[in-house]
């Protein structure tokens, strides 16, 4: 249960939420885009994105909200993908949800995410259906279909947990890339302390639901305040950090 956490993602910056399974990662997650209400829990507060509060949206305005100013990278590809359709017409059903130019005009970053993703060419790749995936790749699908919008606001939950570490490593600089240049504001969820520690603007730790600690990443892991945060710190070597 999540009790009392705030916390703010800017424009042009990422944000990386840390913290111990079961400490509420997720669920946060979940409940920035008003996706808890489907599982009949309860989201109290504000949940403001551009100045539009989407405590007060109903599920119409938040439909138009989801993809196109917000998207989520989920942490389980398995139950995302619809398994009676091929990923081309995922991708395309995706897009045309938000936009009305033709789905020909996404062809160079399309292209281009697959190259990074190091996935098939596209026109091969497109036509597979999602048992045709392993995990990996299934994952590497939802990134690319998070980002076909640009949205202000992208919330990758461990969106590299299902990946090798070449391919993790390249999908984080594109993340990186693409963020910035369309100034995104990224949330990165991870419970992996030195992945955030290579690639975040800003540094928030969760505790047991609780927001207790966040701050520039350089200020918190080099004078952490709460107890917490400090035994993180402490458990991953220095090199590393």
């Amino acid at each position: 249960m999540l009790r009392g956490a705030c916390i703010d993602v800017f424009r042009s910056e990422i944000l990386g939420l840390v913290g111990q399974s079961g400490s509420g990662k997720s669920t946060l997650a979940l409940a920035v885009l008003r996706l808890l209400d489907h599982a009949g829990a309860s989201v109290g507060g504000r949940i403001e994105l551009l100045g539009q509060d989407l405590t007060r949206c109903n599920e119409r305005q938040l439909r138009d909200v989801r993809g196109r100013l917000a998207s989520l990278i989920p942490q389980s590809p398995a139950t995302a993908l619809n398994p009676a359709l091929r990923i081309g017409t995922q991708l395309r059903e995706a897009w045309r949800a938000h936009s009305s130019e033709p789905w020909s005009s996404q062809e160079q970053l399309i292209t281009e995410l697959f190259t990074t993703a190091n996935l098939s060419p596209p026109e091969i790749f497109l036509k597979r259906f999602p048992r045709e995936l392993s995990i990996g790749q299934a994952q590497r699908v939802l990134i690319i279909m998070a980002l076909l919008h640009s949205p202000p606001l992208l919330i990758g939950d461990k969106p590299t947990s299902a990946l090798d570490m070449i391919t993790q490593r390249a999908i984080l600089d594109v993340l990186v890339r693409i963020g910035k240049q369309q100034k995104m504001g990224i949330l990165f969820i991870s419970h992996d302390l030195s992945t955030i520690a290579t690639r975040c603007d800003r540094l928030a730790i969760l505790h047991e639901g609780r927001i207790v600690e966040c701050g520039h990443l350089k200020t918190v892991l080099a004078a952490p305040e709460h107890s917490y945060t400090k035994e993180l710190i402490a458990a991953v070597p220095k090199w590393v950090l």
